[in-house]
């Protein structure tokens, strides 16, 4: 049954029971149906506070002093990978599923071709969306994409070497073109409907999330394969103006939409889906708890009933929306650099109020002299203990935008760079960028991305991707604890040392053995 195939932890390590009764198995739509479902479940997994701690707080952006948490310390290496090998272990795991789906449903002889064709559109991008964030985290790593099927598929699989992820990338780019593809005269190919998600139904990954990876991906390749760079944009570019097309203007999606409370808005193209109720249907994580002021109870009695009244306020004033039953954890908080530089405290910047804390409802907080907590955005009102049920962005519209000011910057077309990045910048209440040179407009697109998707579990991957994430993290990030650990090697996860040995060593981490790890 395929809830062995559930049941089954894995890396690039599977238990032979996954082998048990998969014959039986995509004998329907349903059951076809339901193996692609399971390609999402590593997302709760993943997508926690401590993914943020790597994707945030190993920034230039954001300062997350918590002793007790090896990742925000920056004491990573292959003995002790962390929560790198969370990621490793789920992501190959959701590989796996999804090799296994789009085999079993291309076998399927019983469900009708056009629910066929949607089905392999959806895993094979799940797939793509798990090779693009192991390729964004950990550079090179094995790339297969054949069903398990047997021990000696088992064996070649956890054998194989580190894979070029420019290949890697290149690859995936290439099946989701054809998945998703266009004819000569423009018109869609593809069988899931180009529309944005949020209109697509259930909030899965269609055509709007395949159009993003496209873009994502071919930026990496842009970036680490120059020879090729300005064909990579062009690949960019034309996934990015499919999207604007279906998308529109972003003046018609309201700023307020950004913060993470906000579900499944018309500018979503994906997020992580969680909900809480008590009693009920429970699926949420935990980053609301680093993202809100200390919390504090005082407790009386009331004179004239002799009963207990609890007291609690966040920083010294009551915040009514963070009620008294939230649990809050070592916060992480914006780092001058970015607080006192790039989004202060009064600016025109309609979303610095929302990206910070520095007061509440006109009520300043006690401890922010030098650094407000993190804003509203990322708040989970009437939280309970940790049950943080806001949905976690992945990817959205804004974020299409500015990559194709980016695009364009490098090509340096100065019409186009402009009009994507002031959309942006329109929307924040801010006056157009005025061109000055072709290196400083790059440098107010880094920031404008800081400013628009600060907080938004991916400013590390926009810094190794630019080559300068170690340079930046030496320079802006203000944890000192961080600072004693980093090293270069830092700027890719290390590959977990029991992979490498469940490998053969097939698998290495060079650039850590050259600092000793």
């Amino acid at each position: 049954m395929f809830a062995l195939v559930c049941a089954s932890a894995c890396s690039l390590q599977e238990d032979p029971e996954y082998f048990v009764n998969r014959s039986a198995y995509f004998k329907n739509a349903q059951q076809c149906q339901s193996a692609v479902n399971s390609v999402y479940v590593g997302l709760k997994n993943v997508y926690t506070f401590k993914f943020f701690t790597l994707t945030e707080a190993h920034s230039d952006l954001i300062y997350e002093p918590a002793p007790t948490v090896t990742e925000a310390r920056m004491e990573l290496s292959p003995a002790q990978p962390g929560f790198g090998e969370d990621i490793w272990k789920n992501a190959y795991q959701m590989v796996m599923y999804a090799n296994y789906a789009i085999a079993g449903i291309e076998g399927c002889t019983t469900i009708a071709p056009d629910a066929k064709a949607r089905l392999l559109s959806e895993a094979v991008t799940m797939r793509a969306f798990w090779y693009y964030l192991l390729t964004s985290f950990f550079g090179d790593v094995p790339f297969y994409t054949y069903d398990v099927t047997d021990a000696d598929a088992m064996e070649r699989a956890a054998h194989l070497p580190r894979m070029s992820a420019v290949g890697t990338r290149t690859y995936l780019i290439r099946e989701l073109q054809q998945y998703f593809g266009y004819d000569e005269a423009g018109n869609y190919l593809g069988s899931l409907p180009q529309v944005r998600t949020a209109d697509a139904g259930d909030n899965r990954a269609g055509w709007s999330v395949a159009m993003m990876l496209i873009a994502k991906m071919s930026m990496w390749n842009a970036a680490k394969d120059p020879a090729n760079a300005a064909a990579w944009y062009d690949t960019a570019i034309e996934a990015l103006e499919h999207l604007e097309a279906v998308y529109g203007t972003l003046d018609q999606y309201p700023l307020e939409d950004i913060m993470f409370r906000n579900k499944n808005t018309p500018e979503s193209i994906m997020e992580v889906q969680h909900e809480y109720s008590s009693g009920g249907l429970a699926y949420y994580s935990n980053l609301a708890c680093v993202c809100m002021p200390f919390k504090e109870q005082t407790r009386s009695i009331d004179p004239d009933t002799g009963e207990e009244i609890v007291t609690t306020t966040w920083d010294g004033i009551p915040v009514d929306e963070l009620g008294d039953l939230a649990t809050y954890w070592t916060a992480a908080r914006p780092n001058l650099y970015f607080s006192a530089g790039l989004q202060t405290n009064g600016s025109d910047d309609l979303r610095a109020p929302i990206n910070m804390a520095w007061d509440y409802q006109g009520v300043s907080f006690k401890s922010v002299s030098t650094r407000p907590w993190m804003g509203r955005k990322f708040w989970c009102p009437g939280m309970y203990s940790t049950y943080d049920s806001n949905n976690y962005p992945i990817f959205r519209y804004a974020d299409a935008l500015l990559m194709l000011a980016e695009c364009w910057c490098a090509k340096e077309n100065q019409d186009n760079t402009l009009k994507y990045l002031n959309m942006v910048k329109a929307r924040a209440g801010l006056s157009d960028y005025v061109f000055k040179s072709w290196k400083k407009t790059f440098t107010e697109i880094q920031d404008e991305r800081a400013r628009e998707l600060f907080g938004e579990l991916q400013r590390r991957f926009d810094l190794v991707r630019w080559g300068e994430w170690y340079e930046r993290m030496k320079n802006f990030n203000d944890y000192e604890e961080l600072q004693m650990n980093i090293r270069e090697c830092h700027e890719y996860l290390p590959i977990p040392d029991k992979q490498v040995k469940y490998s053969g060593y097939a698998l290495d981490n060079k650039e850590y053995n050259k600092y000793g790890m």
